[in-house]
């Protein structure tokens, strides 16, 4: 039975299923929807908490078995099966099949994966899943959404904010749901329920979420010359420390070269993906950056890394942000240029 994390908590407030599976790769939303879970079996009276964390060699036999065996403190137990990757593999795929098969009447299991790839929803471990239990699918929240859910939430909160007030706190956490929950949070603290206008946001609301050293990278890798720009300027003025920019950069080109050159010695892109252990969200940021730039480029911009690296500890000549923001243009596809009028 599949769930939409809106409808989670009507789904609870009617019983609790035996099974559910939370997959997803929006952290916030996917620990709120399992916090919701987990206090609805503490009301149904489980209350002991079983948690199992699989990994390599991870005994599924076991966890069959003590899905099956009774608690000896408790009525009831709530087992959690943290599945990261999403893939139970041949003995994993088994186990999910046959708990599914027939599911414990005095236990709730509560799975939870990252986010799941297209096959996986077509396998039978899947499948048996979702006749057998509930199934929860938190997809990455679309810049277009984010009003209205921040919307809903200081609502629910008891804010009650203008149309203008939402739309500064959505611009600056720049779709970070985390910040942004943080960020609502912090307006209840200061003001209380009741109306928040744009100025009490404009007051209350950083921008240190927007100018994120990580956010620069990924702006960088999209092509956003606009986004890019207004970062490192945003980086400057708050005056972050340009050796923690570069460590960004630096570390990002690295590891895009050390996957440039595995590509080029025959390996395939998404076995080099899955050995770096790119999160699934920067997938289609990191292949395009693959795509964009050859192995030599790479190579290029990890020695204008460390021309930068003589500027700010040697005091070479130079202005170090003008040189930030031409590597990060040239990360997402510019050329790259060691002085003006000469290009690599």
């Amino acid at each position: 039975m599949q769930i939409k994390p809106e409808q989670l908590n009507a789904q609870l407030k009617r019983g609790l299923a035996s099974i559910y599976f939370v997959s997803g790769d929006e952290a916030l939303l996917v620990q709120e929807a399992c916090d919701a879970i987990r206090a609805a079996a503490r009301q149904a009276g489980c209350s002991e908490r079983e948690v199992h964390h699989v990994e390599g060699g991870f005994d599924w036999q076991g966890f069959v078995q003590s899905g099956d065996a009774m608690s000896l403190f408790a009525e009831r137990k709530l087992i959690e099966l943290r599945l990261p990757t999403g893939k139970p593999g041949d003995a994993g795929s088994k186990a999910l099949q046959a708990y599914a098969a027939r599911p414990s009447e005095d236990n709730i299991l509560l799975i939870i994966s990252g986010k799941l790839e297209a096959n996986a929803r077509k396998s039978k471990w899947y499948k048996a899943l979702d006749q057998a239990g509930a199934l929860v699918t938190i997809w990455p929240m679309d810049l277009k959404q984010l009003p209205g859910w921040a919307m809903r939430r200081m609502q629910d909160k008891g804010l009650q904010p203008s149309q203008e007030a939402v739309a500064l706190l959505v611009e600056r956490v720049e779709g970070n749901l985390l910040a942004c929950a943080q960020e609502i949070e912090k307006l209840l603290l200061l003001h209380g329920p009741g109306p928040i206008d744009i100025d009490q946001v404009a007051a209350g609301v950083t921008d240190s979420s927007r100018f994120d050293i990580y956010k620069l990278v990924d702006a960088a890798l999209q092509g956003d010359p606009v986004r890019t720009t207004r970062i490192i300027n945003g980086l400057r003025g708050e005056g972050v420390e340009p050796v923690l920019v570069l460590w960004a950069l630096s570390r990002e080109i690295r590891a895009m070269a050390g996957m440039a050159f595995e590509i080029s010695r025959g390996e395939r892109g998404e076995q080099v993906l899955a050995k770096h252990r790119v999160w699934e969200k920067r997938k289609p940021l990191v292949r395009a950056g693959l795509k964009r730039h050859s192995l030599a480029q790479w190579q290029d911009m990890l020695e204008r890394c460390a021309e930068i690296d003589a500027m700010i500890k040697r005091g070479r000549a130079g202005n170090v942000w003008d040189e930030f923001l031409a590597l990060s243009v040239c990360l997402g596809g510019a050329e790259l240029f060691r002085r003006v009028g000469h290009a690599v």
